[in-house]
């Protein structure tokens, strides 16, 4: 064992040398491990160096290469700019040149423009004065005539006015409802005529006045005012509604009636027609008068198949229901109407209750035309008294200072009899300066009649059968005796037929040449009533050639009721 532990130390001793000897040779080797990888981090240093050399200068020459380049092309860019500035502040400066040469031509036609715009307006103040004088002028030489004013309302197309109720094609239909008559300026007519296979024709008629279907009811007043100062200037007045059913007569000279009956309603005062706004511009009138020296009745009668019926007329209580009443011609030669109710009214309100009251009674008929068509005549008479006395009677309308100091002087005596002409006995213990001025007193009288006519039609149109096609028969007569009426004023005949119908007969003063007659033609523009308006447009046509003479004030004596 002994001899094994010295052999094991011996060879423990030789592992010992060996392990050292390796110990050194790994150190040597580490360490040329290490040397290499420094020779070998500064060989690849040196590579590295030498390459970002190479890459520098490469970069380098580039650059400048590059910089040379960019300095060429400033340079030309530069160049190119001063040319271009130069070309455009050229440019500019002819621009500049240019707008200054535009401004001056502009401040030229400016000057030329306002130059023109004050010729043209003293031209249109021209031409309005002109225009006026040449209103006025036809207005004399209308009145110097006698001739009949004709204004001419056209409404606008309605719901109404397709072809309804009538078994035809659609394109008839669209026809139908194809608008035909214009109106091409304020005083005339364009109608186009056309038939199927014919080239159309336009047809033209001058008128006083023209409306077209955008003008209000406010300028269709505006034209008849001044008729109604001539009614408080000693004439007589008539103005009346004519054209076919469903034309606009009854809203021209009533206004919107209201649903149900034939009642117009007076809420809306600016679509009221020509009565409720005559009525209101007669008592303005009168209230410019001195008080109480006018009295105002109202008279409301309607012509339906021929017979003439009081609308205003009452029963034992009080129930106002038509009364038949005849017409008659006086010794005068006037006509007149016995028995005939005369309300007196102070007011446009009590009027305008009064119409409502008679319209009620009004006799009306649905057709396929129109579904509320009037089927008689409306003849709505203001007739209006002017206490005139005796030393001024032929001065009517003079001398008002005068009429209202002896007016004062009786009235103060006979305050009944200035209004309802009714004697008092007071009278017999006046003064004899009171007396005489009441005997001084006496009345004239002047009348506005507002008459809507009824509307002419075709029965086979209309559709009427029984008691209406007899209504629509007296109508049609009734229109076509007016027209012979004023075709033989036109002609002058010796004879004019005045009683070949009621209308014309109790009409016979207005139309006959007694009053200051307006027209108001009322026709629809479509299609489908083409035949209808050229008959209104002839009518209207024939009327302004009547020559009547020269209307005359109302200055004769109505023997007062109170004497």
């Amino acid at each position: 064992k002994e001899e094994r532990i010295v052999v094991l130390e011996t060879e423990n001793a030789a592992l010992h040398l060996k392990l050292a000897e390796y110990q050194g040779l790994a150190g040597r080797t580490t360490n040329e491990v290490l040397q290499l990888y420094a020779a070998r981090g500064q060989q690849m240093k040196l590579q590295r160096s030498s390459v970002v050399t190479q890459l520098h200068g490469a970069i380098k020459k580039r650059l400048k290469q590059d910089l040379k380049n960019l300095h060429s092309f400033a340079l030309e860019l530069s160049k190119d700019f001063q040319h271009q500035s130069k070309t455009c502040l050229y440019q500019v400066l002819a621009a500049v040149q240019g707008i200054q040469l535009r401004n001056e031509a502009m401040q030229m036609f400016q000057i030329k423009a306002f130059d023109l715009e004050q010729s043209l307006q003293e031209v249109t103040e021209r031409y309005e004065k002109e225009k006026q004088k040449r209103k006025a002028l036809h207005n004399s030489l209308v009145e110097l005539r006698g001739n009949i004013r004709v204004h001419c309302r056209i409404r606008p197309l309605l719901p109404f006015d397709d072809a309804a109720g009538h078994s035809v094609s659609q394109d008839r239909q669209r026809n139908f409802s194809e608008k035909v008559a214009y109106a091409a300026d304020d005083e005339t007519v364009l109608v186009k005529c056309s038939r199927p296979g014919h080239a159309s024709v336009n047809k033209t008629f001058q008128f006083e006045r023209v409306y077209n279907d955008l003008e209000s009811q406010d300028a269709v007043f505006a034209d008849v005012a001044p008729l109604l100062t001539s009614l408080l200037d000693g004439y007589n007045v008539c103005i009346m509604a004519y054209g076919q059913t469903g034309s606009g007569k009854t809203y021209t000279m009533l206004g919107p009636q209201l649903e149900g009956n034939l009642a117009f309603s007076i809420e809306k005062e600016s679509e009221l027609g020509i009565i409720p706004r005559a009525t209101q511009e007669v008592f303005r009138l009168i209230s410019e008068k001195p008080p109480g020296s006018y009295w105002v009745e109202v008279s409301v009668v309607e012509v339906y198949n021929n017979e003439i019926f009081d609308l205003l007329a009452k029963d034992s209580y009080g129930k106002v229901f038509g009364i038949k009443r005849d017409v008659v011609t006086t010794r005068e030669g006037k006509s007149d109407v016995p028995l005939l109710t005369h309300e007196t009214v102070e007011n446009a309100s009590e009027f305008l209750h009064l119409v409502n009251k008679g319209l009620q009674l009004r006799i009306t008929h649905p057709t396929l035309v129109h579904a509320h068509s009037s089927r008689s005549h409306l003849v709505v008479t203001l007739t209006i008294t002017t206490a005139v006395f005796g030393d001024n009677f032929g001065t009517l309308w003079e001398d008002e200072q005068t009429n209202q100091r002896l007016y004062k002087e009786a009235s103060c005596t006979f305050p009944q009899k200035m209004r309802d002409n009714k004697s008092t006995s007071s009278s017999r213990a006046s003064s004899p300066v009171q007396l005489e001025a009441a005997e001084k007193m006496k009345q004239a009288k002047t009348r506005l009649q507002l008459v809507d006519l009824a509307g002419s039609e075709c029965v086979g149109m209309s559709g009427v059968t029984g008691a209406a096609l007899r209504e629509t028969s007296f109508i049609n007569r009734s229109l076509s005796a007016l027209a012979d009426v004023l075709g033989a004023i036109a002609e002058q005949r010796a004879h004019v037929p005045y009683r070949n119908s009621k209308l014309t007969h109790l009409l016979q003063d207005s139309v006959g040449g007694d009053a200051k007659l307006l027209v108001m033609l009322c026709i629809s523009p479509g299609q489908k009533y083409l035949t209808e308006s050229m008959q209104s447009l002839g009518f209207g046509t024939r009327a302004r050639q009547v020559q009547r003479g020269q209307v005359k004030k109302r200055n004769f004596p109505v023997p007062s009721k109170g004497k």
